[in-house]
């Protein structure tokens, strides 16, 4: 995981837990709260970890590059 990724999920994670203490939910309890804050920091850092790869799969652009230098090469010679 790169560190962009986890500081975008920790604010995310953070940003839920002040919306939900903000709206003063009846049935959010301190102990709920804590609760919901771990879940959400968990939820959070699985998803920037596991659902964003954070890297493009190599295409066929690299192998092009690769064939022109060598041919390049082969040019100068």
């Amino acid at each position: 995981m790169c560190a962009g990724c986890a500081m975008a999920a920790a604010s995310a994670a953070t940003g839920f837990r002040t919306w939900l203490q903000t709206h003063s939910f009846g049935w959010l309890t301190p102990r709920r709260m804590r609760s919901l804050t771990i879940a959400a920091m968990c939820a959070a850092g699985l998803v920037s970890t596991i659902g964003f790869s954070g890297s493009t799969p190599p295409g066929a652009h690299t192998n092009r590059t690769t064939a022109s230098a060598s041919a390049s090469r082969a040019y100068r010679r």
